[in-house]
């Protein structure tokens, strides 16, 4: 007899994911080894439940792959340091973890040796993505297999099918879709589907329970967190998860986002990611006393494009590498406290407190005095900057043209 071929599957615990360990092992014969990438949104309780479902499934082994670190690393760090919000408006939370969640998979996947690699996701929405493409540029030679946009299954299927297969579960469909992660939390729901329509207060997985203000400081040191209230962060993780708890009792970053999917399609999803936005309005401000002009601006297009290419499959684009290399050099001097009032749904960033200000100088003080220059030496630079203007509608009336609004 043949040995059997291995094929791991992206494990989450729920139905699709769950149908797919008995199809692909009952059905299709293959041996089953299941995976969780975890980037800091499951508790360990809840790792030890998904691990349990799996093997009383029928995965022959699981493994629960830790890459929170990495994510924070290679990605969460270079989203701060380009201030990333896709549309103006959400911090990708979910869409960068997909990209590191399948990098963790596959190479699991080509440690143990399988012959194939699976996933949950349907024809309809981003992850899809995010996981073939991923996987096919690391392992070309593992094949991919995905029964949920293939088969084009129903959910009572795949929960009678289970149940045939003598697996019973609550596989209630809970009214909200919910996925955490270190860097926020998606959410979708009925209403998200609909455009007139917004998330009720009961959605959202943190619920606003304190009412009186509270300040907080963040200290960076070029451009990472270095410290909360005072208290020193090596491990930056810590960090934003200490942010979070800070701030979550306040019900901040709560927000809808829409904007325009992978496969062409427009998207909406609700999302909470309180620390997060905490932590790039802050960064920000401090960046607006730190960096110059021309700084800013560049970097603004720079993390833009970021967010865009990461959000849409592209890490492993090479350009990527340039661009996070930009984004480390304008960190230099992103150094100093930035100060915060937390209110009920939402913060007011008060100031920043740094030797790289550049409002402290001795050239002058804005709307008040000048020290570097005089009367006659703004009048010559005025005289000189306009000469552009004045030459343009100087032609303009020449030529008999009404002067353009």
């Amino acid at each position: 007899m043949e040995p059997k071929k291995k094929v791991v599957l992206a494990f989450s615990g729920g139905l699709d994911t769950s149908f797919a360990v008995k199809y692909l092992s009952e059905d299709c014969g293959y041996e089953v080894y299941t995976a969780i990438a975890n980037t800091g949104g499951f508790s360990q309780s809840e790792l030890k439940a998904i691990e349990e479902r799996a093997i009383a499934l029928g995965a022959k082994e699981h493994a629960t792959l830790d890459i929170t670190q990495e994510y924070y690393d290679k990605s969460i760090k270079y989203m701060i340091f380009g201030n990333v919000l896709r549309n103006g408006t959400y911090p990708i939370s979910v869409s960068s973890e997909r990209i590191f969640q399948a990098i963790a998979i596959i190479e699991y996947a080509k440690k143990i040796g399988a012959h194939c690699v699976a996933h949950g996701s349907t024809s309809a929405g981003n992850d899809q993505i995010r996981f073939d493409l991923t996987f096919e540029i690391l392992a070309p030679e593992i094949e991919i297999i995905t029964p949920t946009r293939d088969m084009n299954l129903t959910r009572d299927y795949e929960i009678n099918y289970l149940k045939e297969h003598g697996y019973v579960a609550d596989f209630t469909k809970l009214e909200y879709s919910i996925n955490k992660g270190l860097w926020g939390t998606s959410i979708g729901g009925k209403e998200t589907l609909h455009s007139d329509q917004t998330l009720p207060e009961e959605a959202y997985p943190t619920q606003m329970t304190a009412t009186d203000d509270a300040r907080l400081t963040i200290d960076f040191k070029q451009g990472q967190i270095e410290a909360v209230n005072g208290e020193y962060f090596a491990d930056k993780v810590a960090a934003i998860q200490k942010i979070e708890e800070l701030v979550a009792p306040y019900a901040l970053g709560r927000d809808m986002h829409v904007g325009d999917t992978i496969i062409g399609i427009k998207g909406r999803v609700g999302f909470e990611a309180g620390a997060p936005m905490v932590i790039l309005g802050a960064h920000k401000v401090l960046e607006k006393h730190t960096l110059t002009k021309w700084q800013q601006y560049w970097k603004d297009q720079l993390g833009t494009w970021y967010g865009m290419f990461l959000h849409e499959a592209q890490y492993l684009e090479p350009v990527m590498r340039d661009i996070e290399r930009f984004l480390e050099s304008s960190q230099r001097n992103v150094t100093g406290r930035v100060i915060v009032d937390l209110k009920p749904y939402h913060f007011v960033v008060v100031g920043v407190d740094s030797d790289f200000d550049l409002m402290k100088t001795d050239f002058g003080e804005y709307g008040e005095l000048s020290k570097a220059w005089t009367a006659d030496d703004v009048k010559g630079f005025t005289k000189i900057l306009g000469n552009q203007m004045k030459i343009y509608h100087n032609v303009q009336m020449r030529n008999g043209k009404e002067r353009e609004a």
